[in-house]
């Protein structure tokens, strides 16, 4: 008798650690312009980033202390976004750089951090 199929449909919520909520706050609702849901305190706060909830929390556990896995941002305008980013004096790693032709689009990408030096990418499918 076989198992029954796990019908996953989408990433409901990505936590993301952050050991200064407030500071991450501001981060993710101001300079990078996502829409704050909710906060619970100084202990989370939760986000809306095209249709995905972002959660942004302290470790819960040493073994969670880490940084995080890589979040890629869609824009339309990788130059503009990447100007507004060094404009509000985000740390970017570098300028946005084609990483992929494919055979319909170029794929670009620019790596900044967050203030808790989270590794993020701004990502653009240049037509």
């Amino acid at each position: 008798m076989s198992s029954p199929a796990i019908a996953v449909r989408r990433v409901g919520q990505i936590a993301l650690n952050a050991k200064n909520i407030p500071a991450a706050t501001a981060f993710y609702r101001d300079i990078l312009g996502l829409k704050h849901l909710f906060s619970v305190g100084e202990q989370m706060a939760f986000f809306d980033c095209g249709g995905v909830r972002l959660m942004l929390s302290q470790p819960s556990s040493p073994e969670l202390d880490h940084p995080s896995s890589i979040l890629y941002f869609v824009v339309d305008d990788i130059e503009a976004a990447h100007a507004a980013l060094l404009a509000r004096g985000v740390p970017v790693e570098r300028a946005p750089a084609m990483v992929a032709k494919m055979p319909d689009h170029e794929l670009w990408l620019c790596p900044f951090r967050d203030p808790d030096g989270n590794i993020l990418e701004l990502m653009c499918e240049k037509r």
